[in-house]
């Protein structure tokens, strides 16, 4: 299989869908894979090494979205790139199409099979290509929400950890999963006094046992919501509903009741963002100010630690792109369900029912499409 990897063009995104061991990989299983010149950069990465591992270097996208029968990328495709897409060809790479119609009207008038990292399961129920990146993601909110705190910066001129005889800041994460499991991390070691809020007793009680008396853990309701949000100096949204979009758990009332120059990080802002004040910002410009509470809702976070995340999302892409290649799309996802649950978007029709669900779009199921 010809497999492409373009160079990304989101704002200040410089992961790359494959290093140069992951397209060694798929060399040594007999494909070809042309990668643009450049491409790597961002993540360390030249186009030598690429060329050492068997890749073949093009000038511009225009060849590889032309050529390739499988793109492998990070980020969505923007809409200059989603007119390069054909019929039968293969994305495979982040979609996050719940809160994105535009795209996903493009993607099924694209006629591309279109298969998102973040609905791809594993047997336990997990998401394993969307972790590394949440991981990292919930790593950098209490970074960012530190910063972003800092009175240069619009916050409240607060320090996450405090000193002898100033108190710690309150940081108060929303969601218990990866991202805020990982929040929580970071937030605790610098010092903060943090509250993880949650619907899950299974979840309270893996954090209660992970953190012991270094966190306090809530149940969420809207009135536990409604008090902590009023206390937070920093407040991380880390919500997740596979493929759907992140409902919205902090209203706009709530929002006008935080503290002047208190931050709100809503790291579930590729789903549309768990605040109802949240709108997605980019790199260069990644803060905004609602009611006196400065906003972050970047939605490439990882790609500002681009070295990292690159290799952290190929440990765990790659087995897939080789099924993929090796053995063709439909064989490839009727032989793993797993593989199945990401596709998206195939030969025009939607075929992930939370994504129809929320655009009002037809649904069709995977196996339909792939003729099980």
């Amino acid at each position: 299989m010809r497999i492409g990897v373009p160079k990304e063009i989101k704002n200040h995104e410089y992961r790359v869908g494959l290093v140069p061991s992951s397209v060694q990989e798929l060399v040594h299983n007999g494909h070809q894979v042309m990668v643009q010149a450049g491409a790597g950069l961002g993540a360390g990465l030249t186009d030598a090494d690429y060329v050492a591992a068997g890749a073949t270097i093009v000038d511009g996208a225009e060849q590889i979205f032309a050529d390739a029968q499988m793109i492998v990328k990070v980020k969505e495709p923007l809409a200059e790139e989603r007119k390069k897409l054909r019929s039968g060809q293969i994305l495979f790479t982040y979609l996050h199409l719940a809160p994105d119609e535009a795209q996903t009207r493009d993607l099924i008038a694209s006629g591309a099979i279109c298969i998102a990292y973040e609905t791809v399961t594993a047997a336990n129920g997990s998401l394993p290509l969307l972790t590394p990146m949440s991981e990292v993601a919930g790593r950098l909110a209490p970074q960012v929400g530190a910063h972003s705190l800092e009175k240069a910066q619009g916050g409240r001129g607060v320090l996450l950890g405090g000193v002898p005889g100033v108190p710690a800041a309150e940081v108060v994460i929303i969601g218990g999963g990866v991202s805020g499991t990982h929040a929580a991390t970071i937030a605790v070691g610098m010092g903060a006094k943090v509250t993880v809020v949650d619907r899950s007793a299974d979840a309270l009680k893996r954090l209660a046992a992970q953190f012991g008396t270094s966190i306090s853990t809530v149940f969420s309701t809207r009135s536990a919501i409604e008090e902590l949000v009023r206390r937070a100096d920093l407040l991380i949204g880390a919500v997740l509903v596979p493929g759907a979009a992140a409902p919205k758990l902090v209203t706009r009332e709530m929002v006008r009741t935080m503290k002047a120059g208190s931050v709100i990080v809503d790291v579930a802002i590729d789903q549309g963002g768990c605040v109802e004040t949240s709108h997605a910002t980019t790199h260069a410009d990644p803060t905004y100010v609602v009611d006196g509470v400065v906003h972050y809702c970047v939605a490439n976070m990882p790609g500002a630690v681009a070295r990292t995340s690159t290799f952290a999302l190929n440990n765990v892409t790659l087995p897939f792109a080789i099924a993929l290649a090796n053995n063709g799309w439909k064989k490839a996802l009727a032989q793993d369900v797993h593989l199945r649950n990401g596709l998206n978007v195939a030969e025009g029709q939607v075929t992930c029912e939370p994504v129809a669900q929320a655009h009002g779009l037809g649904y069709v199921k995977a196996e339909t499409v792939i003729g099980m």
